[in-house]
């Protein structure tokens, strides 16, 4: 494909929207762009921070922009595991909108008003009044709330025109309980609305294609009234080639060693905590439970003037998570401890270095925590996993082929 030819599918206003907002589109966007275009399904893999989100939403927005899909009814349903990523998502998607908005009415053409929604456990009571009155364009919500939608009049009212649904962060719920509440609730979509795409997307998923088998389901086939016959969907498998470079150290601290009976082995490790705080603009440490999380906290700030670290985790309101993410992102905040309540894509700004504190509880929650190290400006970033106690310590100095301070790059 030519240069840009992904990019070139889109309407001339998005596309220079595109170049001068974001500059060159990624290998997945090139690769995922003509095949989500001509209306296959996808499943797209590549390395946190590539694009992969806006590489699925870009299509459906121009798609509403350029009135192939009308506004005024859902078209776009996108679902992830989690509550705080949709509203991160939604966040995310003003921005792009209102810049569209602006291209579009600087050259006197018109511009759709395109909403997005989410609809979870954290939506009020009037927001979601007003989504049944009034359906966005882009809708954003759980398994669980899609579910939820399905068992009233009123939630199958908004379900009735799905174009595309997005399954962002795939990986975190298939071969689970949830994966299969997810699919069994997008397969009940099929009555309602006819057949419409599936894209999903993920950083970490394996085998490729298992997960593809599971996305695309089953079509029933045949004529109305005959013995039904179902065939599996076919589902593109669209890799990225790009690498995603990290810097790894498994560090123990030596004094950690020494503690006499009795003494916290936390002092030692929250003061190598904080040299790796002070050292960079933003850090993101990974416990894995909210007990830790806020011990961790209170331990780190104790040192300091004010507070540069926020815990972060489940229990926390949806506006405290929400103005802890952003004084991160902003520069106001210096470190978040958290639980896997950040180990999704949240956009959190670009972050300098990761701290895995304990053995994260499975691989797939390993490399998407390291994962997070440069999201937003990928090359070259830290991560900085320091086990709790000696022995996972020499279990991870194996794994990297190094010593305690020895830094390992890997793909």
């Amino acid at each position: 494909m030519s240069e840009h030819g992904g990019l070139a599918l889109f309407h001339p206003l998005v596309q220079k929207w595109f170049r001068e907002r974001l500059g060159t589109p990624t290998d997945v966007q090139e690769a995922a762009w003509p095949a989500i275009a001509a209306g296959e399904h996808v499943l797209a893999t590549a390395p946190t921070g590539s694009g992969k989100t806006l590489t699925a939403f870009l299509w459906a927005i121009d798609q509403l922009v350029t009135g192939a899909w009308p506004v005024g009814h859902t078209s776009v349903l996108y679902v992830s595991p989690l509550r705080a990523l949709n509203n991160d998502i939604r966040r995310n998607l003003t921005a792009p909108l209102s810049e569209l908005r602006a291209e579009f009415e600087a050259v006197g053409e018109p511009f759709p008003n395109i909403r997005a929604m989410t609809r979870s456990g954290d939506t009020p009571q009037s927001e979601r009044r007003r989504m049944l009155s009034r359906p966005p364009e882009i809708l954003i919500t759980t398994p669980e709330s899609l579910n939820i939608l399905h068992s009233s009049l009123g939630g199958q009212s908004i379900l009735t025109g799905i174009r595309t649904v997005i399954l962002d962060e795939i990986h975190a719920v298939i071969g689970t309980k949830r994966g299969t509440h997810l699919i069994t609730a997008v397969d009940r979509l099929v009555p309602a609305c006819g057949e419409f795409q599936r894209i999903a997307l993920s950083a970490t998923v394996r085998p490729l294609e298992k997960v593809a088998e599971f996305i695309g389901g089953y079509r029933r086939e045949g004529r109305s009234g005959a013995e039904p016959h179902y065939a599996p969907r076919a589902v593109s498998i669209l890799r990225s080639g790009a690498a995603k470079v990290y810097d790894v150290s498994v560090r123990f601290p030596e004094e950690a060693t020494r503690i006499e009976q009795g003494d916290s082995v936390w002092d030692p490790l929250v003061e190598e905590f904080r040299e790796i705080i002070d050292r960079h603009q933003s850090t993101l440490l990974f416990a894995n439970s909210r007990r830790l999380c806020e011990k961790l906290t209170l331990l780190i700030n104790s040192g300091y003037d004010r507070p540069v670290a926020y815990a972060h985790h489940g229990s926390l309101s949806r506006k405290l998570r929400e103005e802890i993410e952003g004084k991160l992102k902003d520069g106001v905040l210096k470190a978040i401890v958290a639980t896997n309540s950040l180990e999704l894509g949240i956009d959190i700004g670009a972050l300098d270095a990761v701290i895995l504190v304990q053995s994260p509880p499975s691989v797939s929650s390993a490399i998407q925590r390291l994962g997070r190290a440069g999201h937003q400006g990928w090359r070259g970033q830290p991560w900085c996993p320091l086990p709790d106690i000696p022995t996972r310590f020499d279990r991870g100095r194996r794994a990297v082929g190094g010593d305690s301070t020895a830094g390992h790059r890997g793909d």
